[in-house]
């Protein structure tokens, strides 16, 4: 039997990515989504296609035939009732058809910090998924971000119009970032690689944390123009995403991230630490999305 690695989300950020990798490193591919016309062409006419969500059984009883790895993401749902039931009702029905067909190797975006003592939001919604994956007896590697330097391109308008970008952390603790292309770099080389096994957590972060007004000066240097760090208050935070639509859950859940994240959550950078710097994706990213004409 050949190889076939399984890909869900592969029309989001990171799920894109890990397909359009594995895809030129000629990798035969099996795509789970929802709505198969938002896949870009180069993956269309190279992949297999299951439509639908890795939430049903059905859908995942097709696409783990013969798999040889899975991808697994869960899509976020800013409505969602319950933050860990959401995480689980993708955990669970994926557990099952792994076990079931005998998938050897699960790879899936989880978070930095597991083993955080307090509550943490969808943080703890994510280690929720973990352990429900790791029950399907597959070898595991649980990809662990922490802040997604991809959170900062929702505030392009605010850094351009008003040379300012707001969080709710504390303006002078390190918070441990990533890019997500990162995180997908390291999903696809776990799921091209056939010799891995057991059970491990995988942290993915940039080299060295920087505090938000170090982030702040970093943006101002790269753009050429002052940015300032305003920190949010929990009271504003928590009502800017419930002004966005999110459920009372959601909004529990981020406000319980973000005071995770104050409390320590994520452990500090190694100093051997590889990846994405935050002044190198403000160069390649950040600036591109500022510069670019508001549609």
């Amino acid at each position: 039997m050949g190889a076939m690695i399984v890909i869900t989300t592969p029309t989001g950020t990171i799920g894109a990515a890990v397909a359009e990798s594995l895809r030129a490193g000629g990798a035969p591919l099996r795509l789970i989504a929802r709505d198969p016309s938002r896949l870009p062409d180069t993956l269309r006419g190279h992949a297999d296609v299951v439509v639908g969500s890795h939430a049903d059984p059905a859908v995942l009883n097709t696409a783990l035939t013969g798999a040889t790895a899975l991808f697994v993401l869960v899509p976020p749902n800013l409505t969602a009732p319950d933050v860990t039931e959401h995480y689980l009702s993708f955990a669970r029905p994926v557990a099952d058809a792994v076990r079931a067909h005998g998938v050897p190797r699960v790879v899936a975006v989880s978070s930095l910090g597991r083993g955080f003592a307090g509550p943490a939001g969808l943080l703890s919604a994510a280690w929720a998924m973990d352990e429900v994956l790791e029950s399907s007896g597959a070898a595991y590697r649980s990809l662990q971000p922490p802040f997604f330097m991809e959170n900062l391109l929702h505030q392009v308008e605010l850094i351009r119009e008003q040379g300012m970008f707001t969080l709710p952390a504390d303006p002078d603790a390190p918070l441990a970032a990533v890019a997500t292309a990162d995180v997908a770099r390291t999903a696809a080389g776990l799921l091209a690689d056939p010799t891995w096994s057991g059970q491990e957590d995988v942290p993915v972060r940039e080299p060295v944390d920087h505090t938000p007004r170090e982030m702040a000066q970093i943006i101002s240097e790269t753009l050429r123009q002052p940015v300032a760090y305003h920190q949010a208050t929990l009271i504003d935070y928590r009502a800017r995403y419930a002004s966005s639509g999110a459920s009372p859950a959601i909004v529990d859940g981020m406000v319980e991230m973000a005071e995770a994240q104050t409390a320590g959550v994520y452990p500090p950078a190694s100093v051997t630490g590889v990846g994405t710097t935050f002044r190198q994706w403000c160069g390649s990213v950040l600036a591109a999305a500022v510069t670019r004409p508001p549609v």
